[in-house]
């Protein structure tokens, strides 16, 4: 099975230019906790619930005038939709993180995928546990 046949494909994406309220607005209005951030149609870094709170409120910074380039996390994983999902679970496991946002092959952002996600496959091909298995290794 493929990661497209898993992922959501609607994803909502906030801009670097964003400031971390509208992120944050945006991520209650979906109930999410991260956000895939793109710029001129690319994938340029992910901002999490856990971004805003450490990097900018814990600072002091007002949310806003504080833009998400400044709290985001620029250094991507992903992976791609016509991947395996055993790939990503393996990989997920590996990287130690519970979602990705999915490429095509020209990168360009088509989805996101999580944990929740592959634990909603069929019991006999979930790979959910052996990736659940390694994230919480790191915990």
């Amino acid at each position: 099975m493929q990661i497209q046949q898993i992922m959501s494909h609607d994803v909502v994406i906030a801009s670097p230019e964003d400031t971390v309220q509208a992120a944050a607005k945006k991520m209650a209005e979906i109930d999410a906790g991260v956000l895939p951030v793109a710029e001129d149609d690319k994938l340029v870094g992910m901002i999490t619930d856990r971004d805003i709170v450490i990097r900018a409120v814990a600072k002091g910074s007002a949310p806003g005038k504080c833009k998400v380039r400044d709290v985001m996390s620029s250094e991507v994983k992903f992976c791609y939709e016509d991947e395996s999902v055993d790939d990503l679970a393996r990989n997920m496991s590996t990287l130690q993180v519970k979602r990705l946002p999915v490429l095509n092959r020209q990168k360009r952002l088509v989805g996101i995928v999580s944990l929740g996600d592959l634990a909603t496959m069929p019991k006999a091909k979930n790979p959910a546990h052996a990736a659940l298995s390694g994230i919480a290794r790191s915990s």
